[in-house]
């Protein structure tokens, strides 16, 4: 029986063929200049899918300002930069943008979370929402009996299976956890705490992140 022919590879031919999907290259498009029909319809669908602040709603438009302008060269970032701070503005009105109640909802869920304090500010003032605002809502959320970093400290114990949330039979590392708790910025006493707690004494605390 003849021994089957070796197949020819003709490099030539793969090149009259059309790219595939996994060798084609998609080309990115080109910015869209700025205008403020285009800067309200980029708005309002990012509003839709995230919560902002009117800081750092301003800075993902800015973003998208500096790129058109890049390739863009006869627009005026000045002039664009005015239709962004009008459309905030505008968004404001309508309640498209509320920084109080933005503000109110993340320091909930992040409490829920159980994010501490210096955390949740961290990630706030990373939103462009100023220190002290931030520090006013946290205080307005305890007042409101939403607990303090004490209860946030058990909900993160919850969350990372920590001192009395420990698996069974899972080896306690104090010093492991008490590192944990200190990078997620609870103080020590709050940490020890937390982890010299059994069970039935943090459960019912848990009742406080609300």
């Amino acid at each position: 029986m003849p021994g089957r022919l070796p197949l020819c590879h003709d490099r030539a031919m793969d090149e009259d063929l059309p790219p595939t999907r996994q060798t084609k290259k998609r080309e990115r498009r080109p910015p869209k200049k700025i205008t403020p029909t285009y800067l309200h319809n980029a708005g309002a669908a990012y509003l839709e899918r995230f919560p902002a602040s009117s800081g750092h709603f301003r800075s993902i438009l800015m973003r998208k300002v500096d790129r058109s302008c890049r390739h863009h060269a006869d627009q005026d970032r000045a002039a664009c930069a005015a239709m962004v701070d009008e459309l905030i503005e505008k968004f404001q009105s309508i309640g498209l943008l509320d920084d109080t109640a933005y503000l109110r909802g993340m320091v909930t869920s992040y409490r829920r979370r159980g994010l501490s304090a210096a955390a949740i500010t961290a990630r706030l003032m990373a939103k462009r929402l100023p220190a002290d605002t931030i520090a006013q809502a946290l205080s307005d959320y305890h007042d409101e009996g939403g607990g303090e970093d004490s209860e946030a400290a058990i909900q993160f114990a919850r969350r990372k299976k920590l001192g009395p949330f420990r698996l069974p039979g899972k080896e306690p590392h104090k010093d492991k956890e008490l590192a944990a708790m200190a990078r997620a910025g609870f103080s020590y006493e709050i940490a020890n705490r937390v982890l010299a707690m059994d069970l039935d004494e943090a459960e019912p605390l848990l009742h406080a992140i609300r």
